[in-house]
């Protein structure tokens, strides 16, 4: 149930309208790229390319699946935690990344995509690959917000979201020309940060009339585990699907691999430490796991060797469990974060890592270890930048991390502005987290399950 308020913007209308106005805006700016459309033979001709093997669609269109995946089924079910609000978690997850990835398209097309020619953007498989990105980021600072905020408000979100990070991807990655390939930076830090001040300036003190329904139980963690084994496996396709062809992604799947696998044994260490009778805590397992995943985004690509990426999947892994055993409950008690999901541990804290591990990665990089060529490929030292040494690299790549935390910092802190209009129909404290399930679910749940009711976002009262 909405605040009361004379004015209300519905669901229905929103969706309509906003779909008319793609419809418009597509007719007007996009069009297939060379690989896409009917000139692909033309251009196959003029470039003197022998097979059709060389289209960009055989490249990307594996990581692409794994990626839209990632995006709807391992976010989606990722937030099923809640026992009462899992429809919502799912649902809505699907609602602003159909939504969103449109936007994208857009967005990350007028910046880096249009054609000076005819004014069109022109797009193929690797802008579907950053729309899910760009999409990616809005759907962490929904994580934030899980359970609190309308539909409606979760696609205004999206709709500033995309559009900040558009522009904070352009900035990092063409002004400063920072290498982000798994994007720690542009889509962690950023949409982290974004969720969070969000969260803070919707603050509910108030929230404690729902404190009975912002937890989960078994059948929920189950779900939950679902979207986590699916962002697990997928991960390396992440953090590789833009990287350089050939040795670049072959190099991003390998170190996202291992980082993965290291962040999952001392995620399981500290839970059961951390518990009583060694008991494993499941707000850990479904989270702090895919903490090595975020870390390594930045240096996927780099010569970080496969025991520095054991070594980054080791430190996240133990920095995002004690976030959830520790920060966490400081946020809200002391900063007035209410972060449903815990975003700060699993892609705030991890982002920042990796952000500054690609720095220090890419300022200590060498010829002997990369090799004079390799060196140049693969921080493109071509063109503007074909002059710059290691170390301006690696400073370019902190400016990066902190302009992505500014562009989330002030973005949530005006969006969260936006939202706290009451237009938006917001429910009320009392309605947070609540689906509204069919009554017989509802009794089912409580009655099984009445000790059940793990948090990872609240503390106990």
């Amino acid at each position: 149930m909405a605040k009361n308020t004379n004015i209300r913007i519905s669901l229905p209308a929103v969706c309509f309208v906003w779909q008319i106005a793609m419809i418009i805006l597509f007719g007007v700016f996009i069009r297939y790229n060379e690989e896409s459309e009917t000139r692909w033979i033309e251009h196959r001709r003029r470039k003197n390319i022998s097979t059709n093997l060389e289209n960009d669609f055989y490249y990307r269109y594996p990581s692409f699946q794994d990626v839209h995946v990632m995006i709807f089924v391992g976010f989606g079910f990722l937030m099923t935690f809640l026992k009462r609000y899992s429809f919502g978690g799912v649902g809505f997850n699907f609602l602003i990344a159909a939504f969103g990835i449109q936007w994208a398209l857009l967005m990350q097309g007028w910046f880096h995509y249009l054609d000076e020619n005819d004014g069109k953007i022109k797009i193929g498989v690797e802008n579907l690959i950053n729309a899910d990105f760009c999409v990616a980021g809005c759907l962490i600072a929904y994580g934030a917000c899980l359970g609190k905020v309308s539909p409606v408000q979760l696609m205004v979100l999206t709709l500033f979201g995309v559009t900040l990070f558009a522009v904070e991807e352009y900035i990092i990655l063409e002004l400063l020309h920072a290498k982000d390939p798994g994007g720690s930076m542009v889509i962690h830090t950023f949409g982290a940060y974004y969720g969070l001040t969000i969260s803070w300036v919707l603050y509910r003190p108030m929230l404690s009339q729902s404190r009975h329904l912002q937890g989960s139980v078994y059948h929920s963690d189950v779900f939950a585990m679902i979207g986590t084994l699916f962002l697990w496996m997928y991960w390396p396709s992440f953090n590789s699907a833009i990287a350089d062809h050939g040795d670049g992604q072959h190099r991003a799947v390998i170190n996202t691999y291992l980082a993965l696998a290291a962040s999952v044994l001392t995620t399981f260490a500290i839970s059961s430490i951390s518990q009583k009778h060694g008991k494993l805590d499941m707000v850990h397992i479904q989270n702090a796991t895919l903490a090595g995943g975020v870390a390594m985004g930045t240096a996927s690509e780099f010569m970080i060797t496969p025991y520095g990426s054991l070594i980054v999947g080791f430190c996240s892994g133990i920095i995002s469990t004690f976030g959830y055993l520790f920060v966490t409950p400081f946020m809200e008690k002391t900063l007035k974060i209410q972060d449903t999901c815990g975003i700060h541990n699993l892609h705030a804290m991890p982002g920042v890592i990796g952000g500054i591990i690609g720095a220090i990665t890419a300022a200590s990089a060498s010829e002997s270890v990369y090799g004079q060529e390799g060196l140049i490929n693969t921080f493109d030292f071509k063109e503007a930048v074909a002059n710059r040494t290691v170390n301006i690299q690696g400073g370019y790549q902190a400016a990066g991390l902190f302009v992505a935390i500014a562009f989330g910092l002030v973005g949530g802190a005006l969006v969260g502005g936006i939202l706290k209009l009451p237009i938006w129909g917001d429910p009320a404290d009392a309605n947070c987290f609540d689906d509204e399930v069919p009554e017989d679910e509802d009794e089912n749940i409580l009655s099984r399950h009445p000790n059940m009711n793990h948090t990872r976002g609240m503390p106990d009262a």
